[in-house]
């Protein structure tokens, strides 16, 4: 686990943060849909993302979801933190997007580097910037943009994380994470088709180079 630590985090932490991570960090492999975290579960480690995606959700009263961001390689979930730092429940549901490995954190860490590693410290506060830019850009997605437009981004954000031009959802799923109907989908989606943006086939969708 050590030479993962070094690759990925090396850049970031100090020599003795490293072995510290080393010695209480447990290595996890999850496959893609994997649930990590359910919406009202107590947080007991904090995850640092080495492989792979993990698409974070929330959740209105009526059980719907809405995709909030992706975690990638070198990222952790700031509303984890604040819920290990809180001792509260998680208002997050987070799915592994694609195959992923990632360091499992006990929570009781978390004060005690934060105190003693200025790069834990700025590692944190890094974090809680990058999460808060992207919640704000999702807001921005769904108080500016056309579904279209909204649909269309969607798509090219999945492509990337997956490095892979095949979208393998169905309209229902990406209906689900963006928060709308799957009617409203297969709509847009044959608009998108027609415009030479996709392919459309069964419960995959192939971008075209945009």
């Amino acid at each position: 686990m050590i030479q993962e630590l070094k690759d990925n985090y090396g850049h970031l932490f100090e020599e003795g943060l490293l072995n510290e991570i080393n010695q209480v960090g447990t290595f996890k492999e999850i496959p893609e849909g994997f649930k990590m975290m359910e919406i009202g579960q107590y947080v007991r480690a904090m995850p640092l993302l080495v492989s792979g995606a993990i698409k974070i959700l929330r959740e209105d009263g009526d059980g719907d979801e809405l995709l909030l961001y992706f975690l990638e390689k070198g990222d952790t979930c700031a509303m984890t933190l604040t819920c290990c730092l809180g001792q509260t429940k998680s208002e997050i549901r987070a799915i592994a997007e694609t195959d992923a490995k990632l360091i499992m954190i006990p929570i009781e860490k978390m004060e005690e580097w934060s105190e003693k590693y200025k790069s834990w410290r700025s590692f944190v506060f890094e974090s809680y910037h990058n999460r808060l830019n992207e919640m704000l850009e999702t807001i921005d997605s769904i108080a500016f943009l056309k579904m279209d437009e909204r649909l269309l981004k969607y798509l090219l954000e999945k492509s990337r994380i997956s490095n892979d031009k095949t979208i393998h959802n169905t309209h229902q799923q990406i209906a689900y994470e963006l928060h709308t109907s799957r009617v409203v989908v297969s709509r847009l989606l044959k608009k998108l088709e027609t415009l030479g943006k996709i392919e459309l086939h069964r419960n995959s969708i192939i971008l075209k180079d945009i």
